[in-house]
């Protein structure tokens, strides 16, 4: 009888109704021959066979509702996480499908859960490890995570989930408290000269579940900005010892060479050697000089400069195109600022651009004003664009590596910046961009 189990419950159903219409039907035939009313045989059996009909019916739909509990109860559990329970149905059809899908949606979310689980243990354990120091503020101010680094630079080595932001900022090193006070991202040290630690300060604000938070990152940078100095000076030490050495070995040569000449009374080449030995000795003097101005850039001194007069005089010292006649007023240091145009001017003619391509534009924006230096040569590849304002960084044979550097330096210390880009119709622009 397992195929009559397998029926679908409709179908169940209806045989058994019309099983028990006929049963009543032979049933009442049989009892219109003992009564003598023909109502009574109906209504006697329909008393009988309602009552026996329902609890055959019932009997057979106990298994289904057996199952629809089951169902409500693993929803439940899905709903609160548990997704340990699995369905069994033995009698097919549709409900056997239904059964089905619901254990393969059970297997994916127990899937898709421990992926999920793994991935927060695995976030859990590089935001615990990381050096850096990491702080997450609620929108009440009130610290919700915290990781190990920022327990050992914050808070002694305590927990710090539940504390007050503003009571643990109230605690930290005057450095800390005053760059955070700043907003925005902040390099500061603490200590002294002995024993100082510098750290940058990074803050991001997003929003989670809705609410506003602020994370807060400090990261310590003494390590990586001392290996960089010592990079800087071994890389100093490098070009002065060349430019030393190129200068000096020449110089003591014809010295040598000099000395032999008095000596066998050749007079008339001393002069030769003589001015080989002044030439070597000025290109000594000048990059040591330049090496100076680097190193000892004074603040610049603000005076207020018509840009007319200012292109003026630089026209007269190195030739280039571009109006002269530009209306306005402008405040930077004259010296300084000279100095810079004229290095990038220098940079334009040895380029080989033809002079008359050479050109400087000035233009006025909004807020500030922009120095454009052009040129025709052959432009800088991508590498070199990326380091050509970095301090003793060149392409040319004999050169310092400090031009660009110097303007670099110069455009800061007036508050602007100074940028480089290929022209697309060839050659290079050096734009810098000052303050109005």
């Amino acid at each position: 009888m397992t195929w009559l189990r397998r029926l679908p419950l409709p179908v169940k159903f209806t045989a058994l109704a019309l099983a028990y219409v006929f049963a009543g039907g032979l049933a009442s035939a049989a009892l219109e021959r003992w009564f003598l009313h023909a109502w009574v045989a109906p209504v006697l059996v329909s008393v009988v066979a309602a009552p026996l009909l329902y609890l055959h019916a019932r009997h057979l739909t106990a298994p289904a509702r057996s199952l629809f509990r089951a169902l409500a109860g693993t929803v439940a559990s899905y709903r609160d996480g548990d997704f340990s329970f699995g369905l069994s149905w033995n009698g097919g059809g549709e409900l056997g499908e239904l059964v089905d899908a619901h254990n393969h949606l059970g297997d994916v979310l127990r899937e898709q859960r421990l992926a999920l689980v793994q991935r927060e243990l695995l976030l859990d354990t590089m935001v615990q490890n990381t050096p850096v120091a990491m702080v997450l503020v609620d929108p009440a101010r009130h610290i919700v995570h915290g990781n190990l680094a920022a327990r050992r630079m914050l808070g002694d080595g305590r927990r710090l989930e539940g504390r007050d932001f503003e009571q643990l900022m109230a605690e930290a090193p005057d450095a800390f408290r005053e760059a955070f006070e700043r907003g925005g991202d902040a390099m500061f040290s603490v200590g002294d000269a002995d024993a100082e630690e510098i750290y940058h300060l990074s803050r991001r604000h997003f929003r989670l579940n809705g609410r506003r938070h602020e994370l807060v990152t400090l990261r310590q940078l003494t390590a990586e900005l001392r290996r960089q100095e010592v990079q800087t000076w071994k890389k100093v030490i490098r070009v002065i010892s060349h430019e030393l050495n190129n200068s000096l070995a020449p110089i003591a040569s014809l010295a040598h060479s000099g000395a032999e000449l008095l000596r066998r009374g050749q007079h008339e080449k001393l002069p030769i050697a003589l001015s080989t030995i002044e030439e070597r000795a000025r290109h000594l003097e000048g990059f040591i000089r330049d090496y100076a101005r680097f190193a000892k850039l004074p603040a610049p001194r603000l005076e207020p400069v018509e840009w007319t007069r200012f292109l003026a005089q630089l026209h007269a010292q190195v030739p280039f195109a571009g109006d002269t006649a530009v209306e306005g007023v402008v405040r930077f240091d004259v010296a300084q600022m000279e100095q810079a145009l004229l290095n990038l001017l220098k940079n334009a003619h040895e380029s080989g651009s033809p002079a008359g391509d050479v050109r400087l534009h000035v233009r006025r924006l909004p807020d500030a004003w922009r120095i454009e230096v052009l040129d025709r040569g052959p432009g800088m590849n991508e590498a070199v664009l990326a380091n050509a304002l970095l301090p003793f960084y060149s392409t040319k044979r004999n050169g310092t590596g400090l031009g660009l550097a110097l303007v670099r330096e110069i455009a800061e210390a007036h508050g602007g910046r100074v940028a480089l880009a290929n022209r697309s119709d060839g050659g290079l622009c050096v734009s810098m961009t000052l303050p109005a």
